[in-house]
């Protein structure tokens, strides 16, 4: 750990350890680079704990950010075998409702499979022979990518901190929120709210939502908006076998990977409920090592600069089209719900992230949407890559 006694000075002092401030110090050690992650919380507590924990290059749209899941799967795979952050090499199945959904899968099977990222089409039998639980009525057949990963977000990045601090010596700092971050003609000069300085040849801002209290200016002039969702935990299920992630014609429909596919289109002749459109609810299924089944999620937006406008509460109304949509899909011995959470995070409305150099020692990158868990690793890898010379 760092001592601000010593007053070292440190090759990158990266800000926020969320899953973008952790991978980027990761592969900044990896070049031979001293670390230092501040981190606002005494534990990450923002988007990257409260989600899925579903790593689904699938879904991402092909080229630059597929390349980026599949490194992604690969990092977590690899440290899997040194150290456990969770991950389990389950799959995701994606289940059509529709005969047009099914079409889309297989067309998406077919480009994969030219892109060497193996899956496995499934009629709704052998859909339903791999995971029980799924009702007959819903499924028309499915899609199987056996390499995929899932986490457990609220063990994830925790585990990966603390393999980060005893393989390559990071310093982490937990409870130091930032107050300032000064360029010099040195490097640059970190002061945390308690008044400590902290000193670095370059700074990496990582701080999600967060950035405007640090760069006020720099977040007035983004086009960043705020996402909010919203998930729901079932009570332990251990006699439920759901293994993966587990994907609707919903997500299908609203995932970029799908979008440019010859029927794309033809899914939508099938009209959703208004009220699920309104809400931009796509259904998804992730259960747990302790056997509880994670539900969601719904989408509300608005500009960062107007988050206040945003209900940060839980609205009943939309858990249960949640759960209504969900009932659809699986059967369950019980729904009975043991909590309910919101999610935030926030994107770029003009690029899948939002990547700033204020000079040539200060970076800010932030906003990288939903995609965070399946994508951060990847872009941190190419990122350091690209912009800090291995030392």
């Amino acid at each position: 750990m760092y001592s601000s006694k010593t007053n070292l000075k440190f090759d990158l002092i990266v800000i926020g350890a969320g899953a973008l401030g952790a991978f980027h110090s990761l592969f900044a050690l990896k070049r031979g680079y001293k670390v230092l992650l501040l981190e606002k919380d005494l534990r990450p507590v923002e988007a990257t704990v409260r989600n899925f924990g579903q790593v689904i290059p699938s879904g991402m749209l092909e080229g630059e950010w597929f390349e980026y899941g599949k490194i992604s799967l690969d990092t977590y795979l690899s440290i899997q075998k040194e150290y456990d952050i969770s991950i389990r090499q389950n799959g995701s199945t994606y289940l059509a409702s529709t005969p047009e959904e099914m079409k889309v899968l297989e067309e998406i099977s077919a480009k994969y499979q030219g892109l060497h990222y193996p899956s496995e089409i499934l009629d709704a039998k052998e859909c339903i022979k791999r995971l029980p639980s799924v009702n007959s009525q819903y499924c028309k057949g499915g899609l199987f990518f056996p390499q995929e990963v899932t986490a457990e977000p609220g063990l994830m990045i925790h585990r990966l901190l603390q393999y980060l601090i005893a393989k390559y010596d990071l310093n982490y700092l937990p409870s130091t929120p930032v107050k300032e971050l000064n360029p010099s003609s040195t490097g640059v000069e970190v002061v945390d709210t308690k008044g400590v300085r902290y000193y670095g040849s370059r700074a990496l801002v990582c701080n999600g939502r967060d950035f405007q209290f640090l760069m006020p200016d720099l977040f007035q002039k983004s086009d960043l908006e705020l996402v909010k969702l919203q998930m729901m935990e079932t009570v332990p299920l251990p006699q439920i076998s759901l293994p993966g992630s587990i994907l609707s014609g919903l997500s299908i429909k609203r995932y970029y990977a799908f979008k440019s596919l010859p029927s794309y289109k033809e899914m939508f002749k099938y009209s959703a409920d208004k009220a699920i459109i309104d809400a931009q609810i796509h259904i998804l299924f992730k259960q747990s090592l302790d056997g509880s089944i994670i539900i969601g999620d719904s989408h509300e937006y608005a500009d960062v600069a107007l988050a206040q406008t945003i209900d940060f509460g839980i609205d009943e109304s939309i858990n249960t089209l949640i759960l209504n949509e969900a009932k659809k899909i699986l059967n369950l011995p019980t729904w009975e719900i043991r909590r309910y959470w919101n999610g935030f995070y926030s994107q770029s409305k003009s690029s899948e992230i939002f990547d700033h150099f204020v000079d040539d020692k200060i970076q800010v990158v932030t906003g990288i949407g939903g995609k965070g868990m399946t994508t951060s690793c990847g872009y941190s890898c190419k990122n350091i890559e690209r912009n800090y010379p291995a030392l």
